[in-house]
């Protein structure tokens, strides 16, 4: 590639239940602010065909939960002629066996699990694979951790987003870290007062709802918001403790737009709140 040519990734996005589109979008718009350019696909045949005609640095494969499929994929892309050396970094939402890990290894470079830092991880394995790491790790702006996020301060600036959770030390985490992208936060730490304060605050932009706060929990709450017409497109993020199988579709079925799990990775929440935000052109 040119020196004037951004580094290119694939973003394979594949889970047991269905593709996360939102979720390869947030993972998307974070990697563009290292300068890291990407293109998603959900389409195995579709990717591999555009791998052979494009030149593409490195591929992130989201396994969702390993499965034979995710496997074939693997074994589809490192015998295509020409792809064997490509980097394949994994990323998925399970910690693996020992027998999981050492299968997916024959195959992927790296493995990131989806943790609290997972998207930073993602990140410098990404930079080490395209030889960026010296201009990634140049000090960021006083004050800020972040690089180059001029477009996602604009998205996210003088917003207002709603923090639902019954524990205040995780509001209090949040609202510190949403407040530097001069966002505006109201909270709430159950449910009943999370529908009062939507009705004292009609500019709410977005919702994170903690799903097992006590008395009415997240669900509860949620699939209250949806009976309201008013509410009808208001994006709900659900915050789950952890990931488990079926937990997406639990929250979905409740009404939630969306879902993220605890500990919160904020890289992913504010990509997250981006592609919301910015899809609706709030």
């Amino acid at each position: 590639m040119t020196e004037s040519t951004s580094p290119g990734i694939f973003l394979l996005f594949r889970s047991i239940v269905e593709e996360n589109n939102k979720h390869a979008k947030a993972l998307s718009y974070f990697l563009e602010t290292f300068n890291v350019s990407s293109e998603i696909r959900s389409n195995v045949a579709g990717s591999i065909e555009s791998l052979r005609k494009k030149e593409v640095d490195c591929v992130i494969l989201d396994m969702g939960i390993p499965h034979q499929h995710s496997y074939d994929t693997l074994e589809e892309v490192k015998k295509t002629p020409g792809l064997e050396n490509l980097p394949i970094i994994i990323f998925t939402g399970k910690s693996l066996s020992k027998t999981e890990e050492l299968r997916i290894r024959q195959y992927a470079d790296s493995i990131v699990i989806k943790t609290a830092h997972s998207y930073q991880r993602i990140q410098d394995e990404v930079s080490l694979f395209l030889h960026l790491v010296e201009e990634n790790k140049r000090p960021a702006a006083a004050g800020s951790q972040y690089k180059k996020l001029g477009g996602l301060t604009e998205v996210l600036k003088d917003k207002t987003v709603l923090i639902a959770d019954d524990d205040v030390r995780n509001i209090f985490s949040l609202t510190k870290a949403l407040e530097n992208f001069k966002m505006n936060v109201v909270s709430a730490i159950d449910g009943r007062e999370a529908m009062a304060q939507l009705e004292q605050n009609p500019g709410v932009n977005i919702v994170l709802m903690d799903m097992m706060m006590p008395e009415m929990d997240g669900y509860e709450t949620t699939r209250r918001i949806r009976q309201n017409r008013k509410y009808k497109n208001l994006p709900v993020i659900a915050v789950t403790a952890k990931a488990m199988t079926g937990d997406r579709e639990k929250c979905i079925e409740a009404g939630a737009s969306d879902y993220i799990t605890k500990p919160i990775d904020i890289d992913q929440l504010l990509s997250l709140l981006r592609v919301w935000l910015y899809d609706r052109g709030v």
